[in-house]
């Protein structure tokens, strides 16, 4: 990619993070908070576009991830009292750690059986916070008190509770997350995922380590959905077991081929439309799942690589 296209893309990334940033400003405090969850939302599919958009290698049990993050960063509050900062770190080091052990024994199988092996842990990971419910609150989940979700940093408390300072942790973090990627994409080791997800096989005969190339994909994609997990049970103050299920995975999957894999600003787009959608239909009727559905369908015949996919390949090559 030519220095010109880096140029324009990193200009594009600084807009959009620059009107996401001033939404709070000029939106009603419920769109404040709905942004809030899609921007935490979005980190998560930023992390899974790691994974599926630049390796090419489709989890299905991603959803084990953004609960680990969002379990022990919540429950090391929750139960031990520690405090917003040392909890999310100790939950983003949770998620480090399991995307470690579940890399090595995943990433040296072939695709269809990858996708298996991790549904198979996410399930193991869904199960876990079922059956230590006593600890875990199972399927009711737990709320954190107030007083768990506030924190002192350089003489001044913050509150979880506060819409602004939710708003503006999840923005550092997106912003963060997409600069990472960013980063990525355009170094060597962003060519080499690239050459794994087009031709495994010749990438490995040239010379370069395709398994460590893969670990490290996989340690940068579940670690930035640690964090998603963990800034979404600290923000919104709950932690439950649907957040370990398998809907959470298709939800990520789908967030991250709507808007086009491979895709720097794609995961970001995915999750505003499929949000919306939600959002909007199921307060119209009860059926908006089958509404959803036709729609995407029809996004896929129309935007067969995702949006902004399907739009670089046509209109845009200069986009990342």
């Amino acid at each position: 990619m030519s220095a010109s296209h880096i140029s324009r893309n990193l200009i594009l990334l600084a807009a959009v993070l620059a009107i996401a940033f001033a939404m709070q400003f000029v939106l009603p405090t419920y769109y404040v908070l709905t942004i809030t969850r899609m921007m935490v939302l979005a980190v998560f599919a930023v992390g899974y576009n790691m994974l599926l958009g630049y390796v090419g290698l489709l989890s299905l049990g991603h959803a084990i991830f953004f609960a680990a993050g969002l379990y022990f960063a919540g429950l090391s509050t929750y139960h031990l009292g520690i405090s917003v900062p040392v909890a999310f770190l100790i939950g983003i080091a949770a998620a480090l750690v399991l995307a470690l052990a579940i890399g090595v024994v995943a990433l040296p199988t072939m695709r269809v059986s990858f996708m298996i092996v991790t549904l198979m842990f996410a399930q193991v990971g869904f199960l876990t916070t079922l059956y230590f419910a006593q600890y875990t609150g199972g399927q009711d989940g737990l709320s954190l008190p107030h007083a768990a979700r506030q924190f002192d940093l350089f003489g001044t408390t913050f509150s979880l509770a506060n819409e602004q300072v939710r708003f503006n942790l999840a923005f550092g973090l997106l912003a963060i997350a997409l600069a990472v990627s960013f980063v990525v994409l355009t170094s060597r080791r962003g060519r080499i995922f690239a050459a794994i997800r087009e031709n495994e096989g010749r990438t490995e005969m040239l010379g370069f380590n395709v398994f460590a190339s893969k670990l490290e994909a996989f340690l940068y994609s579940g670690t930035i959905a640690g964090a998603a997990g963990a800034a979404y049970g600290l923000l919104f103050g709950y932690i439950g077991s649907t957040f370990a299920s398998i809907q959470y995975s298709i939800e990520v999957l789908l967030f991250t081929l709507l808007g086009g894999a491979g895709t720097l600003l794609g995961p970001l787009l995915g999750v505003l439309l499929m949000t919306t959608l939600i959002d909007r239909l199921s307060e119209l009727t009860t059926a908006y799942l089958l509404v959803i559905g036709v729609v995407l369908i029809v996004l896929v015949l129309w935007f067969p690589k995702g949006i902004l996919g399907t739009i670089r390949e046509r209109w845009l090559p200069w986009l990342m």
